[in-house]
Formats: C-alpha cells, sequence, structure tokens
C-alpha cells in the first residue's frame, strides 16, 4: 500500500468482521468486494444489486434475491459507498483498491465467477425475449449492458469449464440476441457505419477467447474467413484488438486468408494490429511472410505463384487500404515505434511508400511528433526527408507547425533537407513556427544558416508578422534580433507587424516593437488606418494605451473612410477605448467621416448606451448633426431599436424628434416601420410632451 500506512491492520479486521456476520451476509458483503474491486468499469446501485441477485447456472432471475441497497451497505460493514449524484458504488477509498488487490487469495476464482455470473444473466429466458435493437427501455434489465459488453473480458482472464459451456449456449443463439448488438453499437459503431451485430466467431475473436473460438471452428464449421457487416473477418477483430492467442489460432487454419481487407477502409489484418501497437501480432503476421528471392517481392501480383513455390499463405507488408496507407504508414502515425521497427526489418517493405493524399509514413510522424519513428525512418537510406505531400507540406513544415522540436532537429541534422521548404501556399516552416508561437522550433531554423528568417508568404506576410499577429512574444524577440529581419515591413494589406500587434491586443508585442527606433507608430495600410486605429476599433485598451503614449502618434488620423479611432472604437461599443481617447486635447469628439457620420451617430446606432453618454457629456459633440443623408444620430437608434440610446437623446433638449431626412422619414416612421415598439412608445411620448 502507498499511502495508507496502518489502514492494512483496519482493512483486515473489517474484512474479518464482515465475514463473521451471520446468515447470507457474509457472502453478499464479499461478493459486494469482488464486484468493485474486479469490474472492468464503476457499477451503479441497480446494476450491482441486479448481480448479486443472479444464481450461476439458472434459468431466470429471482427478483426475491435482488438486495436492497441499505441491506448491501450494512454487510460491507462501511467499506463501501454511494456517490449520489451518480449512483455509482465504489470503495470508501483508493487504498481499499490496494489492499484488496494485494490479497490474491481473498477473491478465488473472481473473474470465472463475474464471467459465469454475466453469461448466466444473458442465457436468462426473459433477456433471450428481448428485442434485438438496443435502443429499447432498458430500466427492468440494468444488468444487461455491463454483462454484454464485459462477460468476455472477465472470461478471457478467468476461464472456467462452465463459463465456457454458458458462453456457447450463449454463442449458439447470437445472432438475434440483444447483447449482440448491444456489444456492436459498443464496439464499433464510431468506426463503423452498419448497424448490424457481431456474429459468433466475430465476438469470440473480439474477446481473444481463444478456448472458445475452436469449439466453433471445430465443432459448428464456422468459416474462419466470414465478414460481418463492416467487411471485418474474425482475424481482424482479433488483431485490432491485440488477442494473440486467438491470432494464433486463427493462422494454424489451413484455410485462412490473411491478407484480404475489410470493405469499409480496405485495411488488412496485418494494418489493424499495426496501426493499434500490437508488436506481438505483427510478429505473429509477419511470420508467415517468406522471402520470395527473385520474385523481387511484388506481393499483390504474385500470391498464387508464391503459394505454389512455397506452399504457405503470404502477408503483404505494404498492402494500402483505400487511402493509399499501409501499415507501415499506420504504425508510424501512431508512433508505434517497435512495430515500425518490427516492418522496417521486412525486406519486402516500402519504406517511403505515399498515400492518395501523397502522406509518406515519414510525414505522419512528424505531423504527430513520434520522434522515435522518424528516427527509425531516417536512418533508412531509401526515405526522404523532404517528400510533400499534395499541398505540399513537407515533414518539416508540419513537424515546424505542430511544434515538434525534437523532430524538427533530427530533420534538420539531414544534409538533404531543404530547410526553407516552401509548400503551396508560399509558406515556409519558419512561418509555421512563428505562427503558432513555437519557440524552440524557431530558435531551430533560424541557427540553420540556409533559412531565410524574413522570407514573406503569398501574401507578404513574415514569420515576425504573423508571430506580432498572434502574440507570440519570445518569437517576436527572436525574430528580431536578426539584422536580417525587417521589423516595420508591410504585407500585401500595407500591414506592418506593429498593425497586426495592435489589432490583436497584443500589449506585449506592441511595446517590443514601440522600442524599435525603425518601427513607425503611425504607418497606415491600405485603408488609411494606423495601428492606433486596429486597438481602437477592437477595443484593446492595453496596446492602445501604449500607442497613446508614443510621441509622433496622431490620435485623430482618419483613415480612407473618413473614420477616426474615436469613431471606430465609438461604433465598437468601446467605452474604456472612448474615455482615453476622450482624455486626449487633440481628439475631436465631434469628427464627422466621409459621409458624414459622427462618432455619437456611430455608438446610437450600434445601441452602445455608455459610449452615447460619454460623448453627449463633451461641449463640442452637436446630438442632433445629420450626416450626408441628413439623418442624426437618433436615426440610425430609432430603425435598429436601440431604447437606450435613443432614451439617452430624447433626454437632451437640443434633439429634434421629428427631424426630416433626406427621404422625408422620421425617427418615428423608422422605428414604425421595423417593429421597434418601445422606440415607438419614446418617440410618441416624447412627441406627446411636446405638444402638451
Amino acid at each position: 500500500m502507498k499511502n495508507g500506512l496502518g489502514l492494512g491492520g483496519a482493512y483486515d479486521a473489517t474484512i474479518g468482521r464482515i465475514k463473521a456476520q451471520e446468515g447470507d451476509r457474509a457472502r453478499l458483503g464479499m461478493a459486494v468486494l469482488m464486484w468493485i474491486s474486479h469490474s472492468e468499469r464503476p457499477l451503479n446501485v441497480d446494476q450491482i444489486c441486479q448481480a448479486l441477485a443472479v444464481e450461476i447456472g439458472s434459468t431466470d432471475i429471482n427478483l426475491n434475491n435482488v438486495p436492497s441497497i441499505g441491506t448491501v451497505l450494512s454487510c460491507c460493514q462501511g467499506l463501501v459507498t454511494v456517490d449520489t449524484g451518480s449512483s455509482t458504488i465504489r470503495l470508501i477509498h483508493f487504498t481499499l483498491k490496494e489492499y484488496l488487490s494485494g490479497r490474491a487469495g481473498l477473491f478465488d476464482r473472481a473473474h470465472a465467477i463475474i464471467a459465469e455470473t454475466c453469461l448466466t444473466y444473458l442465457n436468462f429466458r426473459a433477456i433471450k425475449d428481448l428485442s434485438a435493437s438496443p435502443f429499447g427501455d432498458r430500466h427492468s434489465t440494468p444488468f444487461l449492458g455491463y454483462s454484454s459488453l464485459y462477460w468476455g473480458a472477465h472470461m478471457r482472464v478467468g476461464l472456467s469449464d462452465h463459463a465456457k459451456c454458458l458462453a456457447l449456449e450463449l454463442l449458439d443463439q447470437y445472432d438475434n440476441h440483444i447483447s449482440a448488438r448491444l456489444l456492436w453499437k459498443s464496439a464499433a459503431e464510431r468506426c463503423f457505419s452498419s448497424l448490424e451485430p457481431f456474429s459468433a466467431l466475430h465476438s469470440i475473436s473480439y474477446f481473444g477467447i481463444a478456448e472458445v473460438a475452436i469449439d466453433l471452428i471445430g465443432t459448428k464449421g464456422w468459416d474462419v474467413n466470414q465478414r460481418d457487416s463492416a467487411g471485418l473477418t474474425p482475424l481482424m477483430w482479433a488483431t485490432r484488438h491485440g488477442r494473440e492467442e486467438a491470432v494464433k489460432l486463427f493462422l494454424r487454419q489451413k484455410n485462412i486468408q490473411p491478407n484480404i481487407r475489410d470493405t469499409q477502409y480496405g485495411r488488412t489484418a496485418l494494418s489493424w494490429a499495426a496501426g493499434s501497437g500490437h508488436e506481438g501480432v505483427v510478429r505473429l503476421l509477419l511470420g508467415l511472410v517468406a522471402n520470395p528471392g527473385g520474385i523481387g517481392g511484388r506481393w499483390g501480383k504474385t500470391p498464387r505463384l508464391m503459394k505454389s513455390l512455397r506452399g504457405r499463405r503470404y502477408v503483404n507488408p505494404n498492402r494500402p487500404d483505400i487511402s493509399g496507407q499501409t501499415p507501415l504508414s499506420w504504425a508510424a502515425c501512431c508512433g508505434h515505434d517497435g512495430v515500425v521497427g518490427l516492418l522496417l526489418a521486412q525486406d519486402d517493405v516500402t519504406p517511403d511508400k505515399a498515400d492518395k493524399r501523397g502522406q509518406t509514413p515519414l510525414w505522419w510522424a512528424a505531423w504527430n511528433g513520434h520522434a522515435g519513428v522518424v528516427k527509425l525512418l531516417l536512418e533508412r537510406g531509401d526515405v526522404s526527408p523532404d517528400t510533400p505531400d499534395n499541398y505540399g507540406w513537407a515533414p518539416l513544415s508540419w513537424a515546424a507547425k505542430n511544434g515538434h522540436d525534437r523532430v524538427v532537429k533530427l530533420l534538420l541534422d539531414r544534409t538533404d533537407i531543404t530547410p526553407d521548404w516552401l509548400d503551396n501556399y508560399g509558406w515556409a516552416p519558419l512561418s509555421w513556427a512563428a505562427k503558432n508561437g513555437h519557440d524552440g522550433v524557431v530558435k531551430l531554423l533560424l541557427a540553420h544558416e540556409e533559412v531565410s528568417p524574413d522570407r514573406p508568404d503569398i501574401d507578404d506576410r513574415t514569420p515576425l508578422s504573423w508571430a506580432a499577429n498572434n502574440g507570440h512574444d519570445g518569437v517576436v524577440k527572436l525574430l528580431l534580433e536578426r539584422e536580417d529581419v525587417i521589423p516595420d515591413r508591410p504585407d500585401h494589406t500595407g500591414q506592418t507587424p506593429l498593425s497586426w500587434a495592435a489589432r490583436g491586443g497584443h500589449p506585449g508585442v506592441v511595446k517590443i516593437l514601440l522600442e524599435r527606433e525603425d518601427v513607425s507608430p503611425s504607418s497606415q495600410d491600405n485603408d488609411g488606418l494606423a495601428p492606433l486605429s486596429w486597438a481602437s476599433w477592437n477595443g484593446h485598451d492595453g496596446a492602445l494605451k501604449l500607442l497613446l503614449g508614443r510621441a509622433g502618434v496622431s490620435p485623430d488620423r482618419p483613415g480612407n473612410d473618413g473614420r477616426t479611432p474615436l469613431s471606430r472604437a465609438a461604433g465598437g461599443g468601446h467605452d474604456r477605448a472612448v474615455k482615453l481617447l476622450l482624455e486626449r486635447e487633440d481628439v475631436y469628439p465631434d469628427m464627422p467621416d466621409n459621409h458624414g457620420r459622427t462618432p455619437l451617430s456611430w455608438a446610437a446606432g450600434n445601441g452602445s448606451d455608455r459610449v452615447v453618454k460619454l460623448l453627449l457629456e463633451q461641449e463640442d459633440v452637436i446630438p442632433d448633426s445629420p450626416d450626408d443623408r441628413g439623418q442624426t444620430p437618433l436615426f440610425p437608434a430609432a430603425w435598429r431599436g436601440r431604447d437606450g440610446a435613443v432614451k439617452l437623446l430624447l433626454e437632451r433638449g437640443d434633439v429634434n424628434p421629428e427631424w426630416t431626412d433626406n427621404r422625408g422619414q422620421t425617427p418615428l416612421f423608422l422605428a414604425t416601420w421595423h417593429g421597434h415598439e418601445g422606440v415607438v412608445e419614446l418617440l410618441e411620448a416624447r412627441k406627446a410632451a411636446g405638444s402638451s
């Protein structure tokens, strides 16, 4: 025991009290502890109570045997409790689990008893008569789900002759049994589209109980190559789940076809085993491969010839699935170093075979950051470290993008690598690493003499631009340490790294860039927007403060559309940004844009009540100033239903609610037309007050 010094003696004493109980209470208490400590998943109250009522070998449940939860808890002498939220019954402390696990003789044949209980339950007449639909009402059979999904798991650990007989009884009627569909729904529904259930042999293969599979094949005459509704054979289910004994059994069958593919994904048994990382199963399957010598190892073209020459069946280690992925590709993708090593040891494996998307095993390993697999593949002379996929992404591109430092280092150590590889979108590995903030990868790439630190992509955006955009202070510092990086370089929209940092609201990056003498804080992009406009528009107070504190920054410079930073902050409803700007004496609070709309008009139209209030407090703001269409701030507030803004404007004596625009429309007409009843009531009330 790890964290329960002295608890062992207390648990010994409590177990002694449980065993000393009179009548059936001792058996019941120990049975509860056995179930909780050996179950494959936590059981709720109803499930364990029904399990405890099953008499192994009986033909139906006796409901009189179902104990109450109160009886269950009292029989366990305080060692178990019930979680109120989930109704799950559990041990009182993790140290009790350790204690029970360390007492080998405490529960004799625990897994065998649980398996026999589950199988007895599934063979009950009442269960057999249930509809095969997995979606029916199961309130009266709470133990059905657990027994259907886990009888085989317990039987595999604790096989008994009685359990074997009970399993054969169940499997004899398995096709129409509810448990077959429940198992399929749990084991296969997420991977396979079919709703048809397991066959008996497929089920046994899934659980890996070779002793029962022998009977099904021998006495029942089951076809070992039979496909289920997803096109998988029993061998495939056994290989997927690493059931070595079952795999051995199937491979001993004379008519086994180990190289066939499933009908949904086109994967072979070897592909499933390799992708799942089951080295023992892979060894078994590769033991079938014989070197065809002078034939050249072209398995797909010569299996019949090889069989006639060698008298054996062959597993093609290169056979791709429908997406073109080979077993090696799957093992590399999932990071199974041992399986990769086994496959690379085969003379007939093509280690650089690309799938239909152009992705090689190395590409998959680099993408997922499996450095061990990458190392194994790069040790081969016939693996190219630069092979791109159909989108132009090389292994280094993905390793850099995903921040896999160790993989990047392994690739950069190669003399035949292109460290500045450009994908189809003009992105180099450094751009990907900078954009995603992978400082370690950026350091590795910048240390390589063939990497250009300021290379732009097809949008003229440099690594610095992307790092600034996403607020990666560390990467920005690393790039600015380079003399060959232009810190103020604009992209195709005219936005500089400082613009992107201000736009994204990254004060740390803004501060770093503003400390540079070669960065212009007022540079305008193609729309005439300076960094201050972007910070104001998006309400980034931290960046805004830094920019306003920089000498030479004009806080009132409009963009090409005539809107000032204050106009954009007001339109976005950013009251703190508005307040910061209004504190400046060189900001005109009533500056109209190219269409005559003032900051107040934008704030009123967007329903920014706090901003409206701040602007109305300014002496030089005209609350009734019309734009080019003749509409005052009250108009956009009325037709967009901004009750709060309308109320604030109407409280002013210098706002005319009956003003008509260039088309002769009034605020009341627009509010009525658009169905804003609250605004209509406010305007009519003001009109009535004025007439009185």
